[in-house]
């Protein structure tokens, strides 16, 4: 235990500067305060949970000592606990079931779904969001407005004159677009500290088959809930906004593993999936493309039907 301190306070100390890179205010602060768990999540991965929770609380007490209590709450909630949780549930194992044998790569264990893995990220992603609208009023009217007033004096600032029905517009899909980006930074940081320590060496677990990315069965239940609730009024409609945002997201990845598996046989594969990528990146709207993709193979079972052996001949 004593060799991880120093990994520890390392990775905690990396990841409280670039938390902390957003007090100045300059461009690169943005990609900075981004990958903030990005170190944690690789001593997580490569030394284990103890190491980020060791290095994340003593990150969290000094910016509190130099920022106070506000910077220290907010980088505890949403920079080390989803860097020690989801470091934690990726390394999490268990002797695989008798009617589940293992494979050469599993060993003799299954490990935590990386669909499930996505559930939580979901849960910080709305945990995070619902927290930095509290920060702007404790009720819908006072959010609401605060909202405005920001999204208002933005858009002068860049020389527009926007009337009040796109200042409605953006006020509306400003939770819902900061639960998405939230969902797809903590994705990505997982992502990247994974291949670090994998090709590092230090991975202490398989590289998971990622085109078998499902959510569970009951997620689907609760996307619909979510996107009822978008129709009231108040708190609640912000929340299921929040909520369904972070699902479509979900789902939009387990598109992506659709599409990956749906192009196994395809020539050029890679060009095909680079192509893609690319657009995605380009345009939001795809996005929502590769979402639908996801709920139809959490309904119809796309790639179990896929990936189904033929019918021998009779």
């Amino acid at each position: 235990m004593i060799a991880i301190i120093p990994i520890a306070f390392v990775a905690g100390a990396a990841s409280a500067l670039m938390f902390a890179s957003m007090v100045s205010g300059a461009l690169i602060s943005v990609p900075l305060l981004y990958l903030a768990p990005l170190p944690l999540m690789v001593a997580a991965l490569g030394w284990g949970p103890l190491c980020a929770a060791i290095g994340g609380i003593a990150a969290a007490i000094g910016l509190g000592i130099i920022f106070g209590l506000s910077y220290c709450t907010a980088f505890a909630v949403g920079v080390a606990l989803p860097a020690w949780w989801l470091g934690y549930l990726s390394l999490l194992g268990r002797p695989a079931a008798a009617n589940n044998p293992p494979t050469a790569d599993s060993a003799v264990l299954e490990w935590y779904p990386a669909g499930r893995i996505l559930l939580w990220i979901g849960l910080f992603a709305v945990i995070i969001t619902t927290g930095m609208l509290r920060t702007l009023g404790s009720d819908a009217p006072t959010i609401t407005e605060t909202l405005r007033a920001s999204v208002t004096t933005l858009l002068q600032e860049a020389g527009a004159a926007p009337t009040e029905r796109e200042i409605d517009a953006l006020i509306t899909i400003a939770p819902i677009a900061a639960a998405m980006v939230t969902m797809m930074i903590l994705t990505l940081n997982l992502w990247l500290a994974a291949k670090i320590t994998a090709t590092s060496g230090r991975l202490h677990r398989p590289w998971p088959d990622l085109k078998s990315t499902a959510l569970p069965p009951r997620t689907l239940a609760v996307l619909c809930v979510a996107i009822a609730f978008c129709f009231s009024g108040g708190l609640p409609a912000i929340q299921a906004r929040i909520i369904a945002a972070a699902l479509m997201v979900a789902y939009a990845f387990t598109g992506f593993a659709v599409l990956h598996t749906l192009t196994l046989a395809l020539k050029h594969r890679k060009l095909w999936l680079s192509c893609t990528y690319a657009v995605v990146l380009m345009f939001s709207w795809p996005l929502l493309v590769m979402a639908i993709l996801g709920l139809v193979d959490a309904i119809f079972r796309i790639r179990q039907r896929y990936l189904r052996p033929p019918l021998p001949a009779s």
